[in-house]
């Protein structure tokens, strides 16, 4: 039933995900407000939830344009389902707003494959990485993206090796100037490195659930998704293969990251939910499907009675 009914492509299905991701937004973040709420902090929460449906809406944007998954909302399902399995990713406003500007990045990169407005596409890539990376530190990682890009798609000019840096410098450029401007901001720690941990204690019993679910489905079709890069065209086989590269992008900064309460996860969220559709696209029995969606459908209520 739920796959009848993604299976094609609809606004409703949009409309449905961002009624959602309303409610279980408000829902998560209500516990900061429990004395009371005022009007300024209702504007700061419906910017975050604003960006947040950005998010997915510039995610099914570039999927769809670049055909990385069939025409269906598989992976608007999926990437809605993977919040409600891990809703401490609502939890914290600068990794929504790190995640955006990725994505951002992410789209500019598949672009590439056009050989159109190639400089401009590497800045613009630079430059949402780095602004990423005011809000999270170690998402700076992701500019091994560009580099895999250039590699690619035969980028090897200097000139276009140099572009990806003046992006960074623009930012950098831009806050130093901000922080001369106003010496009392403390922008300048926006660019301090944040430490490495690999103390993974403070995931409790509830998020592991959610993890091992995740992990076990994103594994078992990443393994498909792996296999199939092979039969891609040559014209699409780099997008898929840049997708798989910022799931292991994605993978590295959970691993490093100097807090772990699983709000990390969210830069996993685009790349898995792209290589499970891809995976439940194969099945050709529905109830496989349906199989994997619903499991991820019953995880949040499992962590409820954790």
């Amino acid at each position: 039933m739920i796959t009848r009914f993604f299976s094609t492509s609809k606004p409703i299905h949009l409309v449905l995900v961002s009624v959602f991701i309303f409610w279980l937004f408000i829902t998560v973040r209500f516990e900061y407000y429990s004395d009371g709420i005022t009007i300024l902090e209702v504007f700061r929460e419906l910017s975050l939830y604003s960006i947040l449906m950005l998010s997915i809406v510039v995610f099914s944007f570039f999927v769809s344009k670049n055909n990385l998954t069939k025409k269906n909302n598989f992976k608007l399902l999926i990437f809605t389902l993977f919040l409600a399995c891990i809703p401490e990713t609502m939890m914290h406003g600068k990794m929504i707003i790190s995640n955006i500007f990725i994505l951002f990045a992410l789209r500019r990169v598949l672009s590439l494959r056009s050989n159109l407005k190639i400089k401009k596409k590497l800045f613009d890539a630079a430059f949402w990485i780095t602004l990423a990376s005011l809000f999270y530190f170690w998402s700076i990682l992701f500019f091994i993206l560009i580099i895999a890009a250039l590699f690619f798609h035969g980028i090897h000019q200097l000139k276009n090796l140099i572009i990806p840096f003046t992006g960074y410098l623009t930012v950098f450029l831009i806050i130093i100037s901000y922080s001369v401007m106003a010496p009392s901001s403390n922008t300048i720690n926006w660019f301090q490195i944040d430490t490495v941990s690999f103390d993974f204690s403070n995931y409790l019993l509830s998020q592991v659930v959610s993890i091992t679910v995740l992990t076990t489905l994103g594994i078992y079709s990443m393994v498909f998704y792996v296999r199939k890069i092979g039969d891609k065209s040559s014209d699409f086989r780099s997008s898929f293969l840049l997708i798989l590269i910022s799931l292991f992008i994605g993978v590295g900064l959970v691993v490093i990251a100097p807090v772990k309460n699983t709000s990390e996860l969210l830069f996993l969220f685009a790349p898995l939910s792209i290589i499970i559709t891809n995976h439940i696209e194969a099945f050709s029995n529905k109830w496989l499907a349906d199989f994997y969606l619903s499991v991820l459908a019953v995880t949040p209520f499992i962590q409820l009675m954790l």
